[in-house]
């Protein structure tokens, strides 16, 4: 996991589809499922931990940008 689109990629995997129209409330909703997937099982605590930084520095630059 790199970016938010591999992030969006897996979650797709799960029929989970995220597209709220504004980015920084997507990468939100992502972590928000992320999180219910890891609870239920289905990732492992390294790849978990991964995506969480990779949404963490998404959520981080896309408020840099929006505070131009």
């Amino acid at each position: 996991m790199r970016t938010f689109l591999d992030v969006l990629n897996l979650l797709k995997k799960y029929d989970i589809y995220i597209h709220v129209g504004n980015r920084l409330w997507d990468i939100e909703l992502a972590a928000i499922e992320i999180d219910n997937v890891y609870k239920a099982g289905l990732l492992e605590a390294k790849e978990y931990a991964q995506i969480k930084l990779v949404l963490r520095h998404e959520h981080e630059d896309e408020e840099r940008r929006q505070a131009l």
